[in-house]
């Protein structure tokens, strides 16, 4: 333990002077690399005036406790231990938010980023000629190490998606590895997502072309220890800020989040209703409210799985939670059941009936469940 925390031979200098540079790092289980990346970053930034934020979302492993031991040795480093929260989006955000020097830079704790790239980047916005300097994969001198063929295949399909459809100018939108003027930060900090873990994306997005950017590129390391913070419900996460920018905000990252999981949830709310009326008989009011609670089952399930897995609820929790998600649902349910049988009763298509009955509830459902299932603490 006291060989994973000590930072390096004596005690290191203290920063004496505000800093020139903030260099945001996210953690989550990255207690083996924390102690590696600062002595990176002392060795890199040793002509350059630096402080560092670790934005640790309470690690199992206990990786705060590590970037503390480091805080008491050199006040440049710094934790910021959230509890409560989680995402790869809101650590940055916040870590941002929290420094105090004028230019910032985002960087993961993987080591697969390539720190030493950080003076040219500071001395590109230093020098007036960009807002955002961008480490990226896809222009000439970028060098991969630790890129898989099927990540880098899907990250290529990504980018390709982002920039047309958001028409963002940039090569690589998608990626982790950035610095960025204070000052235009903190003008579009309050249009960002908090969610997901597309920070770069949501930036220029959220900038509609007013940021200049320059790519520069670097070698992509190989992961020294622990696992990839992405996982398969990355790809939902992504769709839905794409989504969300498209709307120009007009609804949240969460909310579009929360309708995917209610489209599935209505597939799963007209197969029920099909069982019922086909090969149960039943009468279609009752059969409609089956339909109902297994989907609303099903949803709240995947919401807790994934719209708010920053907030997941766990344990007896889980089954407070479910009984909270069909309560404050109760009245969607009655105008869902009303809605359906007069239409209906009308024009008696079942799968017709059963979508508008279905549809009717998603926005009382969604402003419900913010307030009393997944609130925050």
């Amino acid at each position: 333990m006291n060989e994973a925390i000590r930072p390096g031979s004596g005690t290191p200098p203290q920063a004496q002077e505000a800093p020139e540079l903030s260099v945001i790092v996210p953690t989550f289980n990255e207690r083996d690399n924390v102690t590696v990346l600062y002595r990176r970053l002392e060795a890199t930034l040793a002509n350059v005036a630096w402080e560092v934020v670790f934005v640790d979302d309470n690690s199992p492993d206990g990786t705060w406790d590590v970037v503390r031991a480091l805080a008491q040795r050199d006040n440049r480093v710094r934790c910021v231990r959230r509890i409560g929260r989680r995402g790869l989006s809101g650590a940055c955000i916040e870590g941002i938010l929290a420094s105090s020097a004028p230019y910032v830079a985002v960087i993961d704790a993987d080591l697969q980023h390539d720190e030493t790239q950080l003076p040219k980047m500071l001395l590109l916005l230093a020098s007036d000629q960009a807002d955002l300097v961008v480490g990226s994969r896809y222009i000439e001198g970028y060098k991969s190490e630790g890129f898989n063929k099927q990540r880098a295949g899907a990250s290529a399909l990504a980018t390709e998606l982002a920039r047309k459809a958001l028409r963002v100018e940039i090569a690589d939108p998608m990626s982790g590895f950035f610095m960025v003027r204070r000052d235009r930060f903190e003008e579009l900090a309050p249009k960002l997502s908090v969610h997901g873990f597309k920070i770069l994306l949501d930036l220029v997005a959220s900038a509609n072309g007013s940021l200049r950017a320059v790519e520069i590129p670097y070698t992509f390391g190989e992961r020294q220890h622990g696992e990839s913070k992405l996982d398969s419900m990355v790809a939902l996460d992504f769709l839905g800020l794409v989504l969300a920018k498209f709307t120009n905000d007009a609804v949240s990252l969460r909310f579009i989040l929360f309708a995917m999981v209610g489209g599935i949830g209505l597939v799963v709310h007209l197969t029920t209703l099909f069982i019922a009326l086909q090969l149960f008989k039943a009468p279609f009011a009752e059969a409609q409210a089956a339909g109902a609670v297994v989907a609303m089952t099903s949803n709240f399930v995947l919401n807790n799985f994934l719209t708010y897995r920053d907030q997941r609820l766990k344990g007896f929790a889980l089954l407070r939670g479910l009984i909270a998600f069909y309560i404050v649902c109760s009245v969607g349910l009655l105008a869902n059941v009303g809605v359906a049988f007069s239409v209906y009763d009308q024009e008696p298509i079942w799968w017709l009936a059963g979508m508008a009955g279905a549809l009717m509830g998603v926005v009382w459902n969604y402003a419900m469940s913010g307030l009393f299932v997944w609130r925050k603490k």
